[in-house]
């Protein structure tokens, strides 16, 4: 007989083990070494951590009470690898385009990111998880009090050994916030006690065919083979274990997080669709051999759960048993250590980390380190999980069979199936459907096997149990309106699936889908056609860049925040500086930071920044066809000028002529159009939410209205800086020219600009020398000036950022130079500057055509002056010319 302090010291020195390689798989992956890390076999070994010490112990335990129904709870998830692996393919593509981080997240994500959502997924997924916990505390607890001769006490070892497994998950489990929310040592330990706990089940497995028996014939032949595989267990339990098992590999949170999470190739599932199926009919082979011995050769009264570990005992195999008891270890650890992972990350992505927003008033830019937040929201959440484990444990005991304690936990995590099938193949699915689905089913779960499954100790009383609240029998938990359905299981998978669904259905068809729902709708279900095309919908929401990165920083870290905008900035062309702050930049920052903070934080922090609204998808689609209109209209007058260009020459330069006034006009319109849609549209989708909307919230319904009166006001704006250039251009404004001293028209421009450098901590650096008189229009002048200024503040990005303006006098002309040492503007940009409607920043004023550049040079011409940008400064340099003036001009 194996000691105490042997199996103790075991533990210890493999769990030693699994630290070391967790530690240094997490080394490597850091390093940028991933190898064999990445590979499809890692993977696969990953996914086994299905088979827990239910599968280790209790398949042997139930297929010794009930024969060969313990094989429906390996068919089910073959079933799935071998024909649904286009549901994974279809999930892990999804996952790595909306950065999900688990089930919960996905959830959220494709029924408009909804927070609420993510909060009853995630109270569902821990409360069903919890049986699961415990049924591993139960096995490890009940394995260790086997080798103690009854003298350890039970319910302090599995404390124990929750604490044990909460420290490993913190350790390895919330190091840091991964954005793609990967996690390389738990993945390589999972796989190596994948191949521990299969090579110590083969090994009793032989031990028990070859050793305690003469081979297979051998044991077929005994009187208890022939109970043990009786043809009656395939009836409606059968189907529904079948069910249970297929529904957990997909909906289950640990599971959720090894096939889709951790997934870093789709094609790896083409070999896990295989091996994976192969792996667990290994586990599965020996399960009937071991479980005839043991009712055979074991006393009467014997654990069957525990056939495993007990025969090799009773036959003085003490080798084999340890190894058979690592094996245990390893199949319920894994299972614990995944499951807390998964469970912790939703628990703060989508409970604390909401909470928190809230609490900071909305403003995350500002609110202290995101990254620590999350990560002490993670550590907490493991210890949650583990506590509820734990009492779980206690308050249901631990003499209950394994198996029946995996179920609840298996229709528990069923209940988000029909939203999750609906979400990938129907776009009519909503947010109130899949709300009222995951809630009803959860409720009738709860109330039909959950709460009895404490047996009469919480909430429901053992009278309530067997008579129904109030004595109303139609309302008994195992008997809902008098059905005559006598397994408990099947009772209630009936009942709540049939529930879930019929809500998903109703509440869908009842319900109008929001615009980001319909988008998200699009995304999950043409997910392929998409990424094939290389398109994504984005969200029409803009910010400022130096906003996005700084939130950025405090959540993926600044190296790697670092690393994306440059990349981003790259792609747009800027080979320094922050990229330009487009709907694009937003989208792909939100999809990165819902990999540390979930689908809903993520929105909810970069909407807070960007503070715009939505596109609808009806509306994109109609810009598309009017864009393509445009176009196919610009190439027929293109055609139509090709062929009389052969009339004659006279004709071809006058449609010379009439095509690059054809080309400007529709280049100026196309522009024109452009700025002055997106107010327009922004105007027209708040006017018809208004207007569509019945009820709708007070804040909410303010914001709509003060985002059009913005809107409007910025349509204001385009429409007077468009006819203001017009009449610059055309010559039909005259302009005055009074005497003035161009100190003081500078000195006005600096004191109007003052508050834009003080908040962008510019000094300007001018010192006045002798007073220089020019004939000009004052306000126009000044104009000028502040325009100058305001760009120099905008995209002079130095550190420190400053300003030099200076103003010398020559012989024929006043040069006005305005200097900032930012990056500076390109010589192939150069000219581009001056054209209408060109934007080369990161940073515009609301409301901004980039038209100021442009009324600036006209207005300077008009003054028989000139504005122009001179290269080779360091940053950028605008120059500002006027004609010379007598002294006395500028006398008054």
């Amino acid at each position: 007989m194996l000691s105490w302090n042997v199996i103790v010291l075991t533990c210890l020195l493999y769990v030693a083990a699994l630290f070391g390689v967790a530690f240094w798989a997490e080394r490597r992956a850091r390093a940028g070494h991933f190898g064999w890390m990445r590979s499809p076999l890692v993977y696969t070994l990953s996914i086994s951590v299905y088979c827990t010490a239910w599968t280790y112990y209790g398949a042997v335990g139930s297929a010794a009470r009930n024969g060969l129904e313990f094989a429906a709870i390996y068919l089910g998830p073959t079933l799935v690898f071998i024909g649904w692996w286009f549901l994974f393919r279809k999930l892990v593509r999804i996952a790595r385009e909306q950065r999900t981080t688990s089930i919960a997240d996905l959830l959220s994500s494709r029924y408009g990111k909804s927070s609420l959502i993510g909060v009853f997924v995630t109270v569902l997924a821990v409360i069903a998880s919890t049986p699961y916990i415990a049924l591993q505390l139960t096995s490890l607890s009940l394995s260790f009090t086997l080798f103690s001769d009854g003298s350890a006490n039970s319910s302090l070892t599995a404390f124990w050994i929750a604490v044990g497994l909460a420290i490993f998950t913190i350790l390895f489990g919330t190091r840091h916030v991964d954005a793609n929310e990967r996690h390389y040592g738990v993945v390589t330990a999972i796989a190596l006690e994948a191949i521990v706990k299969l090579v110590a089940i083969a090994s009793v497995g032989l031990f028990v065919v070859f050793g305690l028996a003469s081979g297979p014939s051998d044991i077929f032949a005994r009187p208890e083979s022939a109970e043990l595989l009786s043809a009656d267990i395939f009836g409606p339990r059968w189907i529904t274990l079948v069910f249970l098992s297929a529904t957990a590999i997909i909906c289950l949170p640990r599971m959720f997080q090894v096939i889709v999470v951790e997934n870093v190739d789709e094609r790896h599932l083409a070999t896990a669709a295989w091996a994976f199926p192969m792996y667990i009919f290994l586990m599965s082979l020996f399960v009937l051999p071991i479980a005839i011995v043991g009712l055979n050769t074991m006393p009467a009264g014997s654990n069957p759960d525990l056939f495993v570990l007990t025969l090799p005992l009773a036959s003085g195999a003490n080798t084999l048993a340890l190894v058979a008891f690592i094996g245990g270890f390893s199949a319920a650890t894994s299972m614990v250590i995944v499951s807390a992972i998964a469970l912790a990350t939703m628990m703060s992505n989508h409970i604390f980390m909401p909470l928190w927003l809230r609490a900071t008033a909305g403003t995350p830019s500002s609110s202290g380190d995101v990254r620590r937040i999350l990560l002490i929201s993670r550590r907490v959440s493991i210890l949650v999980i583990m506590g509820l484990g734990y009492l779980y444990y206690l308050l249901a005991g631990d003499g209950g069979a394994l198996a029946s304690i995996g179920l609840i936990a298996f229709l528990g995590a069923a209940q988000f199936l029909p939203s999750v099938i609906a979400g990938l193949y129907w776009r009519g699915a909503t947010r109130t459907g899949a709300l009222l689905a995951v809630g009803s089913g959860a409720v009738v779960w709860a109330y039909t096997l959950f709460l009895p499954s404490f047996g009469g100790s919480l909430i429901l009383s053992a009278e309530t149990i067997a008579n129904g609240p109030f004595g109303l029998g139609w309302l008994r938990p195992n008997a809902l309106f008098g059905s005559a359905i006598s397994d408990p299981l099947v009772h209630a998978v009936i009942w709540s699936m049939a529930v879930n669904i019929t809500m998903l259905c109703v509440g869908s068809m009842m319900s109008r889908p929001r615009a980001l729902e319909q988008l998200q709708a699009k995304i999950f279900v043409d997910v392929f056609a998409l990424s094939a095309a290389g398109q994504g919908m984005s969200l029409g929401r803009t910010a400022k860049s130096e906003k996005l990165f700084e939130l950025a920083q405090r959540i993926l870290g600044r190296e790697q925040a670092g690393r994306m905008f440059t990349e981003i900035a790259r792609a747009q062309g800027k080979p320094s500086g922050l990229p330009d702050a487009d709907p694009a930049l937003t989208a792909r920052l939100e999809r990165a930071l819902a990999g540390a903070l979930g689908a809903s934080s993520a929105h909810a922090m970069v909407s807070q920044i960007s503070g715009h609204g939505t596109v609808s998808v009806p509306e994109l689609i109609r810009m598309a066809d009017e864009t393509a209109q445009i176009v196919e209209y610009s190439h027929r007058i293109e055609e139509k000028s090709r062929e009389l260009e052969i009339s004659a020459d006279q004709l071809r330069r006058a449609n010379e002529r009439l095509r690059a006034i054809s080309d400007q006009k529709d280049a100026f319109l196309s522009q024109v159009s452009h700025e002055l849609r997106t107010p327009m549209t922004s105007i027209r989708s708040f006017a018809e939410i208004l207007r569509e909307t019945d009820q709708i919230d007070p804040d909410q319904h303010q914001r709509f209205v003060t985002i059009i009166h913005e809107e409007s006001q910025r349509l204001t704006r385009l429409l007077d800086e468009i006819l203001d250039l017009s009449v610059l251009e055309t010559g039909r404004t005259t302009m005055r020219r009074d005497p003035l001293w161009l100190d003081d028209v500078i000195r006005q421009a600096l004191d109007a600009t003052e508050p834009l450098m003080r908040r962008a901590g510019v000094q300007p650096d001018y010192a006045p020398g002798a007073e220089i008189p020019v004939l000009a229009d004052r306000d126009r002048l000044a104009q000028v000036f502040i325009n100058v200024l305001s760009n120099a503040v905008k995209y002079g990005l130095g550190l420190p950022p400053r300003i030099k303006v200076e103003a010398v006098q020559g012989p024929q002309e006043v040069t006005v130079t305005i200097t900032d040492n930012g990056p500076g503007i390109a010589e192939a940009d150069a000219d581009r500057v001056f054209e209408k409607f060109s934007r080369l920043g990161e940073a515009t004023l609301a409301g901004s055509a980039g038209l100021g550049l442009p009324i600036s040079r006209e207005i300077m011409r008009n003054l028989d002056g000139d504005l122009t940008l001179r290269s080779g400064e360091g940053g950028a340099c605008f120059v500002i010319t006027l004609p010379v003036v007598e002294q006395s001009a500028a006398a008054e």
